[in-house]
């Protein structure tokens, strides 16, 4: 299944994540033969790390470490709890060793692990596969819900009374509750304001902008293009209107090169725009573009509370 956050959001939510790095490191490295040293005592080691860098996949026996005199050869013994480094110029007791997992592979499962859960937590209406919004990428609720869970995994794996652990497990939950309660509003949810449109700016550089609309959308979905034909102030810019046809979105043009005049200006199906800058001589950019995105007026409203209720649960770790 699909992992809501990364490595990069984990960091966001959670500025000191790269303190809970859970490597081990190994002390009291002695000469075992010649550049081969080793250490006693050690615990198991899978992966064994020398000032950060990962030394690769363990040689087959302890004698395969140094016969090449290759910097870097390791070897972990089960048998005797004892692992074997080789290094032809430093002493590793100069050197920081450590046994344990990489961070960021570490970090990546949590994720996963806190996407999983995530997806468990929910209420089953909710369809996973519709988290996107039209830019492609996850809701912010749900890749902050993740990030959170998963950073509260992290810390409690060495530290379960970690205070800010439980901070980040209350506002996870009570994310959870909201959404499953109909009170967070997810992209792809039809809500009773969808039909008057969503304002985005797609290449602006002009101080005469879109602030608002008025009216309801009449049709059912669609992405309306704007953009600016003629440059200029209020009474001379111009602006042109394309919505989608049959085929593809903002590809059907219907108004050309109307005048702004600043008051309230019809771009079809019932749904007006209104233009504005912050001064009298503000002025538009030729080509200035923006996108409306609606929904029809008598699409259902999927976010509403008052239409469907849930039981919300809590459970903790």
């Amino acid at each position: 299944m699909a992992t809501y956050a990364t490595n990069r959001d984990l960091k966001d939510v959670f500025p000191e994540v790269d303190s809970f790095d859970t490597k081990t490191p190994i002390y009291g490295w002695v000469v075992d033969s010649g550049t081969r040293y080793r250490a006693d005592n050690c615990g198991l080691v899978t992966l064994l790390f020398a000032d950060g860098a990962d030394l690769g996949a363990a040689e087959s026996n302890s004698s395969d470490v140094d016969t090449s005199g290759t910097t870097g050869e390791w070897y972990y013994d089960s048998s005797t709890d004892a692992v074997y480094y080789n290094h032809t110029t430093n002493n590793p007791n100069d050197m920081l060793m450590e046994s344990g997992e990489d961070f960021a592979t570490l970090k990546t499962r949590y994720l996963s692990n806190a996407s999983k859960y995530l997806n468990a937590m929910l209420d089953g209406t909710l369809p996973r596969e519709q988290f996107k919004g039209s830019d492609g990428s996850y809701d912010y609720i749900i890749i902050r819900t993740t990030a959170l869970i998963a950073a509260a995994f992290l810390i409690r794996s060495s530290d379960p009374t970690n205070e800010v652990a439980i901070a980040m497990w209350e506002e996870a939950m009570g994310n959870i509750d909201s959404l499953n309660g109909g009170k967070t509003k997810l992209s792809w949810q039809t809500t009773g304001d969808s039909s008057k449109g969503i304002i985005r700016e797609i290449s602006v550089s002009g101080a005469l902008l879109i602030v608002d609309t008025r009216g309801r959308y009449s049709g059912v979905y669609d992405r309306i293009k704007i953009t600016i034909g003629t440059g200029g102030v209020i009474g001379t810019a111009t602006y042109n209107v394309y919505v989608g046809s049959s085929e593809n979105l903002k590809t059907e043009q219907v108004v050309t090169n109307k005048v702004i005049n600043g008051q309230y200006q019809s771009i079809g199906n019932g749904l007006e725009i209104r233009f504005q800058g912050s001064a009298d001589n503000s002025s538009a950019t030729t080509n200035d573009e923006w996108e409306i995105e609606v929904s029809g007026r008598m699409e259902k409203v999927d976010n509403s509370s008052s239409i469907r209720s849930t039981r919300a649960s809590r459970l903790y770790v």
